[in-house]
């Protein structure tokens, strides 16, 4: 069933459609009243609905039954990621939000190739904002990830002030052959609780960057023994926590 996310104030029984979605419903999915979908209320419960009008103008439902179970992360990750080259952002946007992200935060490094231009910059946030909330409906979440403007370095460690843990993935760690201070923090992890990984563009962090960050409580860890790719980085990270948080018994 197609999965749909809610906008606005919505009646627990009745509810309707923002218009993206009714030009999907209608005109690319070609439903008709009578067809169910997944409907996912802004405070992230879900129903099953049941489609009772269906037209150009306007989609409403009504709701068959609620689902309880939920496919988020039992702890929230959220992702900073040095702006990179091309669509490697759009890439791990889609597939980190597929992986249970709770959020991304693309951040002006000093030696990212892409600089932000901030005329065009509303435009891309909103552009990313689509590709997490398709991802959404695609892997079947209850929420839809928060895809921040960038932030500069100073800002993004500001943010960091309200998550448990603070981890940056360091090449220069994985050089060293510290293999411990990831599997600490991800075992050590709570239900409900909030990480913040920040991982490097293309040619990784300076040493001052390195520096602020340790200096500002972020623990500098190896992503096993290889050095990643900067779009591989923040997937190897939710995978190895969906792992440990979700699989192992």
């Amino acid at each position: 069933m197609q999965r749909y996310f809610l906008t606005g104030d919505q009646d627990e029984q009745n509810i309707t459609f923002a218009a993206e979605d009714i030009h999907h419903i209608r005109r690319v999915m070609r439903m008709e009243a009578g067809s169910r979908v997944y409907a996912v209320f802004p405070d992230g419960r879900a129903a099953v609905a049941v489609l009772n009008q269906v037209s150009d103008e306007a989609v409403r439902a009504e709701v068959e039954e609620w689902v309880g179970a939920s496919a988020e992360l039992p702890a929230d990750i959220v992702l900073a990621c040095g702006l990179v080259k091309g669509d490697k952002f759009d890439y791990i946007i889609q597939k980190g939000t597929e992986l249970g992200a709770a959020g991304f935060i693309p951040f002006e490094a000093a030696r990212s190739i892409v600089k932000w231009d901030r005329k065009k910059g509303s435009k891309k946030t909103e552009r990313w904002q689509k590709i997490a909330k398709e991802a959404a409906e695609q892997s079947h979440r209850n929420r839809i990830p928060a895809v921040s403007e960038p932030m500069s370095l100073e800002e993004l460690i500001e943010y960091g002030k309200q998550f448990d843990t603070l981890l940056f993935a360091y090449e220069e760690s994985a050089r060293d052959g510290e293999m411990t201070a990831f599997y600490e923090a991800v075992s050590s992890m709570q239900q409900g609780g909030r990480m913040l990984v920040v991982s490097g563009p293309e040619g990784g962090f300076s040493e001052r960057e390195a520096d602020r960050l340790k200096s500002s409580g972020f623990v500098p860890c190896a992503l096993g023994p290889r050095i990643l790719r900067a779009e591989t980085a923040p997937l190897y990270v939710l995978s190895a926590a969906s792992f440990y948080l979700e699989l192992k018994r």
